[in-house]
């Protein structure tokens, strides 16, 4: 039966050429992206799988940024540990020398102090971007080394850990100096301390340090970190020279933490000798206070200093000595260069370990292009067929007027 009302040849016509027109523009879009699942429309678990990796992998580009800059850092500890081994062994050839009667032993010793000096130099020189792991103050560092993502998605972070190498000529060790106290806990003082402060909320919420006199010397120094800020004192000679040096530490420490902008309020008490009582004035976090004392003089390489050989005692007595400092260099110097191998081995693995994720997210979302390309032209052949049998369906009512002459 023919009808000038429904044209049923018309419409499945126009269903088909619905079709090839959405399949047309999926290949042109996967042709203008590159991708054959551009959002999660098209394939919604794929997508997610996708970008769950394209983040790890921007995760790990900051990895390697991380390694890259804990490399460096670790390469100019250990060419310092290397060249300070070189100065004490020019060192041990005057100690050497020095064992001769028929020799000018100060104009040896001359040498030995300048070549002391030098060392001193490097290891003031030996740092990167504000690190320096050969002074003995920093105390070494981590470098962010990658992220593990497990089963369930719960995501964690792994470091390497670099151990500093104390080679400095008056470096720091730590001895007794001050005590803590907070709730009327005492905590031991011999070479550092810790408590932790509440949220402000009551009275409580205050830690009382308390200095003490472990015979200090020009250059000792106490640290305290406060949360995040760490402020410093060095005594100095005025310092000893005063009748109460508990006291001028105290004050000066109390002067340095104002300083710092850290959020605690410091009263002394003039009555109790060196009590510092700090206040947590945060009234939303609690507060971590830590402090360790530093006695200067005596650093990995501090015997350094008492090596005279203008007397035939200091000579002997050098000669012994010497030995034991290249040996504390050279541990320095592998200890540095094992842990640098560690940290250009991982930075490898990372860098291939992106390639991998990156040829994985392609896998899953980019285009075949060879493959759309042909079904391109297969869809345009279709859309030409599908206008054309569209017109000839819509010329099937004009049939009907051949009756009616």
């Amino acid at each position: 039966m023919s009808s000038i009302l429904t044209n049923n040849s018309a419409m499945v016509a126009l269903q088909t050429l619905k079709g090839i027109n959405k399949n047309l523009a999926m290949a042109q879009s996967e042709i203008s992206t590159g991708k054959s699942i551009a959002s999660a429309k098209d394939n919604s678990a794929v997508w997610a799988i996708s970008k769950v990796m394209e983040s790890d992998v921007q995760g790990f580009k900051a990895i390697s940024d991380s390694l890259a800059l804990g490399e460096s850092s670790v390469a100019v500890a250990r060419n310092a540990s290397e060249t300070i081994t070189d100065l004490l062994t020019n060192i041990k050839g005057k100690v050497v020398a020095a064992q001769e009667d028929n020799v000018d032993r100060s104009k040896i010793q001359d040498d030995i102090v300048a070549l002391r000096d030098q060392i001193t130099s490097v290891v003031n020189a030996a740092q990167f971007n504000g690190l320096n792991l050969v002074d003995g103050a920093d105390g070494g560092a981590t470098v962010l080394s990658s992220l593990d993502r497990a089963a369930d998605g719960t995501v964690t972070s792994s470091s390497i850990t670099v151990a500093e190498q104390n080679l400095s000529t008056g470096g720091y060790t730590a001895k007794a100096a001050f005590t803590a106290a907070t709730d009327g806990v005492s905590a031991d003082g011999l070479d550092t301390f810790g408590f932790s402060l509440d949220a402000n909320g009551g009275t409580d919420d205050a830690g009382t340090i308390i200095i003490d006199d472990p015979t200090y010397v020009a250059g000792d120094k106490i640290s305290i970190r406060l949360g995040e800020t760490e402020v410093s004192y060095t005594v100095t000679a005025a310092d000893i020279a005063s009748t109460s040096v508990e006291d001028v530490v105290a004050v000066g420490l109390k002067t340095a933490i104002e300083a710092s902008g850290a959020n605690v309020s410091v009263d002394y008490n003039i009555a109790n000798a060196g009590q510092l009582v700090i206040t947590n004035e945060d009234t939303t976090d609690g507060l971590s206070i830590t402090g360790q004392f530093s006695n200067a003089g005596s650093g990995g390489l501090g015997a350094l200093a008492s090596v005279d050989v203008s007397s035939d005692a200091g000579a002997v007595a050098a000669l012994g000595s010497i030995e034991t400092l290249i040996d504390t260099a050279i541990d320095a110097a592998a200890a540095f260069g094992s842990v640098e191998g560690r940290i250009s081995t991982q930075s490898d693995f990372i860098s291939k370990l992106s390639d991998s994720l990156r040829t994985g997210i392609g896998a899953m979302v980019d285009a075949d292009m060879e493959a759309v390309s042909a079904r391109l032209q297969a869809l345009q052949t279709q859309q030409q067929l599908g206008v054309q049998s569209l017109s000839i369906a819509n010329q099937a009512p004009q049939t009907i007027l051949s009756l009616f002459r």
